[in-house]
């Protein structure tokens, strides 16, 4: 319990020492009557994603930070933490935020250098600012140490944006219609009502457009006809016109007689 106590003790000695207190601390030390215990423990972080031109730190996106020790003891040492903060660059050096501190627990041979990775993220307004990393490292006999692995200037920048990025395309199909939208409205209030409209004839319900009727043929007479029908009959008298009653005839009641 008391170890992990004092574990907890150093991790915030970290994120407290490193933000510019390195010089006061120095004078402290230089004031005390004995000599502090040293550790012959060296540390060096490398940034090999992100030191092509100067370490730069893309908000939203982990920078990994490679961290080599290399223990020039006679016995085995151990890494427990690895952590860090960001502070400005002016003089006095105003803490601006602390990284996450990762625990290792990994032991370092005799003589040897072993290497870890630290990543981290940050959101933050770009700017320039100063990097701090350090580790506190324990010896065989459980006393503690921290051992500082990078101190310089960083820059936090934004990510590089493409015109692929689904958000872009979102944004810029937003922006198009709003333009679109507003362009549609600032012609039908402010320039169509001075162009001459066309009026519209009302057309009555009850007018219809009239069908196209079929043109009906009328069979044509043949021109043939009979001779015994073709005579004028005003000239003919009536009475010849007109066809004789049949008179009856009386004979056989004669012959009835006679017999």
């Amino acid at each position: 319990m008391a170890r992990f106590a004092f574990l907890s003790l150093a991790l915030f000695s970290v994120q407290a020492l490193i933000g510019g207190t390195l010089a006061a601390d120095a004078s402290e030390k230089a004031e005390e009557t004995f000599e502090a215990p040293s550790l012959a423990v060296t540390a060096q972080a490398a940034f090999p994603a992100s030191e092509i031109f100067g370490v730069k730190l893309v908000n939203g996106h982990p920078t990994q930070a490679l961290v080599s020790f290399t223990n020039n003891e006679e016995s085995a040492v151990t890494v427990n933490f690895i952590g860090g903060t960001l502070s400005t660059l002016d003089e006095e050096s105003k803490l601006v935020r602390n990284l996450t501190a990762t625990r290792y627990s990994v032991e370092v041979p005799a003589g040897e250098t072993e290497s870890l990775s630290y990543s981290f993220a940050t959101e933050m307004h770009p700017q320039d600012l100063r990097l701090s990393l350090a580790s506190v490292i324990s010896d065989n006999e459980g006393r503690f140490f921290t051992v500082y692995a990078y101190n310089g200037t960083v820059s936090v920048v934004e990510p590089e944006t493409s015109i692929f990025d689904p958000q872009i395309i979102f944004l810029y199909f937003f922006l198009l219609a709003s333009f679109g939208g507003i362009s549609y409205f600032f012609y039908t209030v402010w320039i169509a009502p001075y162009f001459p409209q066309k009026r519209k004839t009302a057309k009555p319900e009850g007018l219809k457009k009239p069908s196209a009727t079929k043109k009906v043929e009328t069979p044509v007479d043949s021109p043939a006809v009979s001779s015994a029908t073709t005579y004028n009959a005003d000239w003919i008298p009536a009475h010849h016109i007109a066809r004789p009653e049949a008179r009856k005839v009386k004979g056989t009641s004669r012959s009835k007689s006679r017999a």
